[in-house]
């Protein structure tokens, strides 16, 4: 393998490990922003800020649920890049 191809690998690992990390977050957000956007459309309230507290609360909940997953996920990608350091010198 050469240098060019590790550096590859590791973009795609680091981007695959971040959609999987932010993807309980983001459809949280977005299951909540849906429920409120047709709560507004029904009862005719226009309120722009409306949505901010419901995904504020449901974001952050889903942290304390999921956080700890979130964490061992970035660690374990972070600790298989550092133990392969030696290899990847090598490809210099």
């Amino acid at each position: 393998m050469s240098f060019e191809g590790a550096v590859l690998d590791i973009a795609r690992e680091a981007i695959y490990t971040i959609i999987i990390t932010s993807t309980p977050l983001l459809l949280v957000s977005l299951i909540i922003g849906l429920i409120v956007s047709i709560f507004q459309t029904v009862t005719s309230i226009q309120e722009q800020t409306l949505t901010f507290v419901p995904k504020i609360l449901g974001v952050f909940l889903t942290m304390m649920i999921g956080g700890s997953w979130m964490l061992n996920n970035m660690s374990g990608f972070m600790t298989e890049l550092w133990s392969n350091f030696s290899y990847y010198l090598s490809l210099l």
